[in-house]
């Protein structure tokens, strides 16, 4: 019987190492993304193309991506917040582009010092980039705090839709919603997401959580109710947004993995081999505290029954 496949994106490499306080060495990077990639991940987000003084982990940004088409069967995303960091990661060769543009103004205005229009417009002017010279990248438009923001607080649903319209309509092929800080709820990510599909159709077709007040796992399965098939996750639990107060902890891949493989869903991810990549990372990362359970735990002897009887 064939099974449902179910997309998982390791950001780690980039918002996983964003938050540390240390700079990985490229080379130990790639070593990161060729350890998940024969794993069966097929999807990374490997890099912010940001200025090195705002965040020095990525200094090495176009080298990555470069090294990283290097490796078989993978599609290379890459962050850029504005048209010099996209003509960057065009130039680098990144298959896909996302552009954050949140809901928040608060956190725009800290994240990336404009308004969530002038976000937008960024956007349409990245569009107008690639039609103008013929690329082939993805562009996705990312709307960070869709679900609440430390800074602002609560952040309007209807702002939520107003934007995904908008940055649909300046030319961004795929919209992805961003729990930047952990604050959505399962019954939150089924309403915002159905008024979205509602809204942009297909178009929505990504979820990226945090797990910062444990409902990231939670909040998957009810994306997945909405139809959701695509998930942002991090190695280990790694990750947050230097630029929002207390947003930490991605979903960790690992344990994502798990429970959509118990779902009777297909993730296409060796998961024993991917909990041994996880341990590897401790090498890279010595001291640095991770939030996997399946990496604590090890898997119970019911796993592979369960993951193939739907």
């Amino acid at each position: 019987m064939n099974r449902e496949r179910v997309e998982v994106v390791e950001v780690g490499l980039r918002d996983g190492l964003q938050m540390l306080p240390i700079v990985v060495p490229t080379a130990e990077k790639l070593r990161w993304l060729s350890a998940e990639q024969a794993c069966g991940v097929k999807r990374f987000e490997v890099a912010s193309f940001v200025p090195v003084k705002n965040l020095p982990q990525m200094a090495d940004a176009a080298a990555v991506v470069k090294a990283s088409l290097g490796i078989s069967k993978i599609h290379v995303a890459a962050l850029a917040p504005n048209m010099k960091g996209a003509i960057a990661a065009s130039e680098a060769g990144a298959d896909i582009i996302v552009m954050p543009v949140s809901a928040s103004e608060a956190h725009s205005s800290a994240n990336v010092r404009k308004t969530p229009d002038e976000m937008v417009a960024e956007v349409g002017r990245v569009a107008m980039m690639r039609r103008e010279t013929g690329l082939g990248f993805r562009l996705e438009a990312g709307i960070a705090t869709a679900f609440g923001c430390t800074l602002q607080g609560a952040v309007s649903e209807d702002e939520v839709v107003r934007l995904s319209v908008a940055a649909v309509e300046a030319g961004a092929d795929e919209i992805g919603l961003a729990d930047t800080v952990g604050y959505a709820t399962p019954g939150q990510v089924r309403r915002l997401f159905g008024k979205v599909r509602d809204a942009v159709g297909d178009r929505v077709n990504s979820a990226h959580f945090h797990d910062t007040r444990g409902t990231g796992l939670a909040n998957v399965v009810a994306a997945l109710d909405t139809g959701i098939r695509s998930f942002d996750s991090s190695l280990g639990g790694l990750g947050g947004c230097p630029f929002a107060p207390g947003a930490s902890g991605n979903i960790a891949t690992e344990d994502l993995v798990y429970m959509l493989e118990s779902m009777g869903l297909d993730t296409g991810i060796n998961l024993d081999q991917l909990i041994e990549t996880q341990r590897m990372l401790t090498e890279i990362l010595p001291g640095q505290t991770f939030f996997s359970k399946m990496a604590h735990a090890g898997l119970p002897l019911t796993y592979r029954e369960n993951s193939h009887a739907a």
